[in-house]
C-alpha cells in the first residue's frame, strides 16, 4: 500500500507541470493562435520563480514572478506573431530559443543554491487515511490549483459567451471579425494567458518538484504540452487524462530501473516521449471525421484597414 501510495504521489507531481502549461496553451490555440515558445516560456518562469523565492523566502511571490515572466515572453510572441503578423511557427521557436539562454543568464547566480519547497497541505484525521488520505488531502498547492485551473478552463470555453467567441476566433477569424469582434485583442489576452501558465509551470519545477535550479531543467516539458494539446482533440477533460498518463510513463520507468529491470537505462529514460508520439499517432490514424483543430489555427490574421 506504501508503494502504491508513493507511485501515486509522484504521478501526480510529476503531471503537475504539464497540466498547468498544456492548459495555457489549449487555450492559445482555441483562439486560432500556435505558440511553440511553451519550453521557452517554462524555462523562463523557473528561472525568475526560484530567484522570487530564494531572494523573498516566499513560495508564493516565487509563484508570482514565474508568472510574470512567462507573461512578459508570451508578449514579445505576441508582438511578433500577432502585432507584426511574423510566421507562428517560426517566432515560436525563435521565442524557445531566446527563453533557453536568457533563463541560464537569470539563473546563473542561483545554480546550487536551495530553498524550502512548497509545503503540502496537512488536515489533522484526513491527510493520515491510509492510500487515499495523502493523496487527496496531502499534496501542496500547485496541484489543487492545477485541477481548478483545468475546470475553471473547461467552464470557460463552454459555458460563456466570452469561451464562444474566442473559440469562434480560433475556428474563423474573418467571420468574428466580420461579426465586430477584436480578433487580435482577444488572441492577444489567450496568448499571455497561456505565458502565464507555461511561466507558473516552469516555476512549479523549482519550487515544489525540486528544491533548487539547474540550467535546463524543463528537460523538454514544454514540447510534451504541446503534444499533449494535440492528444486531447483540443478537449480541457482529455488534457487531465493525457498529462496524468504522461506523467504515470515518467515514474514508472524510473521505478522499473530501481527494480532491476533488464532493459537499457536510456531507453528507458526515451519511454515517456516515445509513448507520446505513438499515441499521437494513433489518434491520427483514428480520427475518421478530419482534424478536430481549430479551423484558423496557425493562421496569420491582418484585419482589413
Amino acid at each position: 500500500m506504501e508503494l502504491v501510495e508513493a507511485i501515486i504521489l509522484a504521478v501526480l507531481a510529476a503531471s503537475t507541470p504539464l497540466l498547468i502549461a498544456a492548459t495555457g496553451e489549449l487555450v492559445a490555440e482555441r483562439s486560432g493562435v500556435l505558440n511553440l515558445g511553451v519550453e521557452g516560456m517554462m524555462i523562463v518562469g523557473a528561472a525568475c520563480g526560484f530567484a522570487g523565492a530564494w531572494l523573498t523566502g516566499s513560495i508564493l511571490i516565487g509563484a508570482l514572478f514565474g508568472i510574470v515572466a512567462g507573461t512578459l515572453m508570451s508578449l514579445v510572441f505576441a508582438l511578433m506573431a500577432l502585432g507584426l503578423a511574423v510566421n507562428q511557427v517560426a517566432t515560436g521557436l525563435a521565442l524557445t530559443i531566446l527563453g533557453v539562454g536568457l533563463s541560464g543568464l537569470i539563473g546563473a547566480g542561483f545554480v546550487g543554491e536551495r530553498i524550502t519547497p512548497a509545503v503540502p497541505l496537512a488536515i489533522p484525521g484526513l491527510t493520515n487515511v491510509p492510500l487515499i488520505g495523502r493523496v487527496l488531502f496531502g499534496e501542496n498547492g500547485f496541484v489543487y490549483f492545477s485541477i481548478a485551473l483545468i475546470v475553471a478552463v473547461w467552464w470557460f470555453l463552454y459555458r460563456t459567451r466570452a469561451g464562444l467567441i474566442l473559440r469562434a476566433c480560433g475556428d474563423n477569424h474573418v467571420s468574428a471579425h466580420a461579426l465586430g469582434y477584436p480578433v487580435l485583442r482577444i488572441r492577444t489576452l489567450a496568448v499571455m494567458f497561456g505565458g502565464a501558465c507555461a511561466g507558473l509551470a516552469g516555476a512549479y519545477l523549482p519550487l515544489a518538484y525540486t528544491p533548487f535550479f539547474i540550467p535546463g531543467m524543463t528537460a523538454g516539458r514544454g514540447w510534451i504540452a504541446l503534444a499533449l494539446v494535440v492528444f486531447s482533440s483540443w478537449r480541457p477533460a482529455r488534457l487531465v487524462i493525457g498529462a496524468y498518463l504522461f506523467g504515470a510513463v515518467t515514474i514508472l520507468q524510473l521505478h522499473a530501473q530501481g527494480w532491476g529491470v533488464g532493459i537499457p537505462s536510456q531507453f528507458m529514460s526515451a519511454l515517456p516521449y516515445l509513448a507520446t508520439v505513438i499515441v499521437l499517432v494513433l489518434l491520427s490514424r483514428a480520427r475518421t471525421g478530419g482534424s478536430t483543430a481549430p479551423a484558423a489555427l496557425g493562421t496569420v490574421f491582418v484585419p482589413d484597414r
